[in-house]
Order: structure tokens, then C-alpha cells, then sequence
């Protein structure tokens, strides 16, 4: 399918409390799992998610440097929580609260990754959003896109620095 181009339209999508998105990815990002709740809010089809891969519901608004610190946590065996606005296929948008965890064999190899998402605090999601509007706007300010990544992960590390704390406990102080 590969990603398509779709324009956010700036209405939010959301879903009840009770109701969690679950996904597991390979080691790569590729959908190897969806349930029926991260299909209907993001609007797929479980079969057209599966196989692919899970930036397909990024948002433009989403600061990269955030994913690069999620995939930095996962990828060294450890969880992550983490506030992702999501894009659906119709250009809608919809706020999560991610936890998102390796998955290992029996030796202890990372096999993949499970993400389960529920809905947020709306003074957390408020909270957020400025300080990925001004992560965004460094990373923006960069040609390379790879350099902008990298500009907003400095930014985001000295904000957490001068804070004094992780970003897990960033994500909850919000």
C-alpha cells in the first residue's frame, strides 16, 4: 500500500476510555498485529494494516525526535510511555497515551514490539502540544530533515535535563 499522502483536516477523532489500540511490529515497525479498536479509530481495515509499516498513521504534527527516543528506548530492551497524536486515513487526528515494550524470545532476543495506547488526560494532551509545537519548529528550521531530527532531540534532551528527569517521568508530570 505504502504511505499515502493524506492532509489532516484538524478534527479530532476519539475513543472511549475502556477501549485500548494494541499493535505489535516487527523488529522493523512493520504491523504484524492490529485489533479491531486501532482499525476502526484510525480507519483500516486490519488486513490493509497488517504489513505495514507503523509510521503510516504518523502525523505531520508528531516532532520526529520524540519516535527517535521511542525507538532509542525499545530497541535497547526497555519501555516507553509516550503522548503521539496519530493521523487517520481520512485526515483526522486522535491523541494516545503510548506504552510501548519489547517483545522477547526465550533467550531474551527483542523479537518485536507491543504498543498499547488509551486515551489521555486532555490537560496532558494541552500541555503537550506547545512543547511539540516548539520541538517541531526546531526540527523545521533544518533542510536535512535528519539534521532537524537530530536539533530536536537536543532541544528535548536539555528541556528534560534542566527538568531533572526522564522523559517517562516528563510524560506523567504533564
Amino acid at each position: 500500500m505504502g504511505k499515502p499522502t493524506v492532509k489532516p483536516t484538524g478534527r479530532e477523532r476519539t475513543f472511549r476510555e475502556d477501549e485500548i489500540i494494541v499493535s505489535k511490529t516487527d523488529l522493523k515497525g512493520i504491523i504484524t498485529y492490529t485489533n479491531q479498536v486501532f482499525a476502526r479509530v484510525a480507519g483500516y481495515s486490519e488486513q490493509e494494516l497488517l504489513g505495514q509499516p507503523h509510521n503510516l498513521i504518523r502525523h505531520p504534527d508528531m516532532p520526529r525526535c520524540v519516535f527517535k527516543l521511542l525507538w532509542d528506548t525499545i530497541s535497547q530492551g526497555n519501555e516507553i510511555f509516550a503522548y503521539v497524536i496519530n493521523l487517520c486515513r481520512n485526515g483526522d487526528h486522535y491523541w494516545v497515551l503510548a506504552h510501548v515494550t519489547p517483545s522477547f524470545d526465550a533467550a531474551g532476543k527483542i523479537t518485536g514490539y507491543h504498543s498499547s495506547r488509551r486515551v489521555p488526560e486532555r490537560a496532558a494532551v494541552d500541555k503537550a502540544i506547545p512543547i511539540y509545537e516548539l520541538l517541531l519548529k526546531e526540527e523545521n528550521s533544518h533542510q536535512d530533515w535528519r539534521a532537524g531530527m537530530q536539533a530536536g532531540t537536543e532541544l528535548l534532551l536539555a528541556h528534560l535535563g534542566e527538568a531533572g528527569v526522564q522523559y517517562d517521568e516528563f510524560v506523567f508530570s504533564l
